[in-house]
């Protein structure tokens, strides 16, 4: 039995958090392994403190491993560090709930993030496009997680100028592929630099051995696998390395079957390098794409199809590059642990949140009430109902305009402030997310940080102060 005690923590917060994250801390700390110490400093709201303010009122007890301040607390943390010699000073999470994720008690381990799936991101009518705005979406989806930017061709005459834009895409360092069945497209395009050629069948694999490049073999006819043995076996014979696409169709004209022949086709070729075109079922269903093209991906983890192609042409599947390299991470992590795909990826998570913090309860935010020392609002929504909350009052409703009408708040900005804040708050509501007052509803890898209005002091040079509450000062005296 080990006699080494557990590292001691002391949490600094304000009066009007110091309940809530005794409560949090009394669960977490035999979780994490700490003894968890709280230092109340005398202000009501912690987001108001700064570093400096906080080191001329704080007296650390000995023997503290670590100092963790609110994340809003922002600012040198060296007089802090230097009231408590040897401790680590950080700041923490900015709501006080999220102490266990950072703490590492929930979330993914530490190995997570690896992956072994290609993501293929198709440019659609590229020959319709000026060279810029296809560099620009090429450069778009390769920062969403794209390992080969597509070159969507289009029937007809040959496109003249395929080797110049191959040639400008990799100039930007990008890896190309070609869409195309034209042969001599196909070889201009491979002169430039394309490495792979989607597709072959009977029609034109003869071409390919002239290359010198990668292809994707197809079927002869959709919804079967009609020569696609005949095609293997003569791209085998001239040497022709290639991956295979049974091809996937949308729902009502044969998905099923189609996925029952990418199984056949891992049957016949235990070894074969597949690939999976997603857009079939992400394009033309009427349902947010993340949750297709994860569901996909864990067909193509589980089968070892290393590759995928996917579009985001329509507005409800425009992420799908970046949904698909979350995805591939996950898909990944679950089938080579065995583990559940679940409370791993939270950015996949977008419409509704992982998991919703505990609530307050009506007793802790009335005592949160009694707590109070200033007229600003303080917003929760939970139990179906928004609460505002300051010195005077205690409002609950499921009308925030009704409930607007009781704050009888005069100042324009203010009642901007109040109205977004309450707009977020309805919106958690309707979805099933988590508010927090000043902080961005959460919305997966879609989230867009929002800075908070509280602790804004002032909107430019020479404006007005804006309504954020209290200085620390005036906090402290009151």
């Amino acid at each position: 039995m080990s006699d080494a005690r557990p590292d001691r923590v002391l949490f600094v917060t304000g009066r009007l958090a110091e309940f809530a994250l005794r409560r949090v801390l009394e669960d977490l700390a035999p979780k994490a392994g700490i003894q968890a110490e709280v230092a109340v400093m005398p202000i009501t709201v912690a987001a108001l403190m700064t570093p400096a303010w906080v080191a001329k009122r704080l007296e650390p007890p000995e023997g503290v491993a670590r100092v963790v301040l609110p994340g809003h607390c922002r600012g040198d943390l060296g007089p802090i560090e230097a009231k408590a010699p040897g401790a680590t000073v950080e700041n923490g999470p900015e709501d006080l709930r999220d102490l266990p994720r950072w703490f590492g008690q929930e979330g993914p381990p530490e190995d997570y993030g690896t992956y072994d799936v290609e993501i293929l991101a198709e440019i659609n009518h590229a020959p319709r496009l000026s060279r810029d705005e296809l560099i620009r979406q090429a450069r778009a989806f390769a920062a969403q997680g794209a390992d080969v930017i597509d070159v969507g061709c289009e029937p007809g005459a040959p496109w003249a100028e395929v080797g110049d834009a191959v040639r400008a895409l990799r100039d930007e360092g990008l890896r190309v592929s070609i869409d195309s069945f034209d042969p001599g497209e196909v070889a201009k395009a491979v002169a430039a630099g394309a490495e792979l050629v989607l597709s072959v069948n009977a029609g034109n694999r003869d071409a390919a051995k002239d290359w010198g490049a990668e292809v994707v073999a197809l079927p002869d006819r959709p919804g079967s696998l009609d020569g696609l043995d005949a095609t293997l076996d003569a791209l085998a014979k001239a040497g022709v390395p290639c991956r295979v696409d049974p091809i996937l169709e949308p729902i009502g004209f044969g998905f099923a079957e189609s996925l029952g022949r990418y199984l056949e086709v891992r049957r016949r070729y235990p070894d074969a390098a597949m690939m999976m075109g997603v857009g079939n079922l992400t394009e033309l269903t009427d349902v947010d794409s993340a949750g297709v093209n994860v569901l996909l991906m864990g067909f193509c983890q589980e089968q070892r199809i290393h590759s995928v192609l996917t579009t985001a042409v329509i507005n409800w599947a425009r992420s799908s590059v970046r949904e698909l390299d979350l995805a591939r991470r996950l898909a990944r992590h679950a089938v080579a642990n065995r583990v559940l795909p679940k409370r791993l990826e939270p950015n996949l998570v977008m419409l509704r949140d992982p998991k919703l913090p505990p609530r307050f309860g009506p007793d802790d935010l009335a005592e949160l009430q009694r707590r109070i020392k200033d007229p600003n609002w303080r917003i929760f929504a939970e139990d179906g109902r928004i609460h505002a909350l300051n010195n005077q009052r205690f409002l609950s409703g499921t009308d925030p305009f009704l409930m607007f009408e009781d704050m009888g708040v005069s100042d324009a900005s203010h009642a901007f402030y109040l109205g977004w804040e309450m707009m977020k708050a309805t919106t958690a509501l309707t979805l099933g997310k988590a508010y927090r007052q000043d902080q961005a509803l959460s919305w997966g890898f879609l989230t867009e940080p929002e800075v908070s209005h509280r602790l804004k002091r002032k909107r430019a040079a020479g404006a007005a102060p804006t309504e954020v509450g209290p200085t620390p000062e005036e906090d402290e005296r009151a």
